[in-house]
């Protein structure tokens, strides 16, 4: 019986330590935009192709498909901020801890993605994991050819 597990073991363990997420997926969180059937906070799947860009939302449910040629735009920004709430919950605790907490920073990572496709217009900001966001630009680039624009450097005038 050992022999018998250990071979059913021994077979299965490739196809299971193999089956993750294809290299060209990233999991995103939905952030705003022209996109029907989900809501900002949500979790997606962007997928990248190489003639196509799908978002996916629960359930593997395909909210959009964007050829590749009909990118207009491709942002990249920042919201960082202190993490003020959770110094105040720690400093109940430990005032010396809330302190140092109160001067620790997050980084929020945003990526934002403008297309026409015809008369087809639309657009949505996706959250990245700080682990991806380099990945997603640099695979929407190449895949674009466009480069990716820094919102944060641009200066709006009124």
């Amino acid at each position: 019986m050992r022999k018998f597990v250990a071979l059913v073991l021994f077979f299965a363990f490739p196809v299971f330590a193999f089956a993750a997420e294809p290299s060209n997926s990233y999991k995103v969180m939905y952030d705003g935009g022209s996109l029907l059937g989900i809501k900002a906070g949500d979790g997606a799947k962007l997928i990248l192709e190489q003639k196509t860009i799908r978002l996916q939302g629960k359930k593997d449910a395909e909210l959009v498909a964007i050829p590749v040629d009909a990118v207009t735009e491709i942002s990249y920004g920042q919201d960082v901020h202190r993490r003020v709430g959770a110094a105040i919950g720690l400093a109940v605790i430990s005032f010396g801890l809330g302190a140092l907490m109160a001067l620790s920073k997050s980084k929020k990572h945003y990526v934002g993605l403008t297309w026409a496709d015809g008369d087809k217009k639309g657009g949505f900001a996706m959250q990245c994991d700080k682990n991806d966001y380099r990945g997603v630009l640099a695979a929407l680039e190449g895949i674009t050819g466009k480069k990716a624009v820094d919102s944060d450097a641009m200066n709006v005038k009124n």
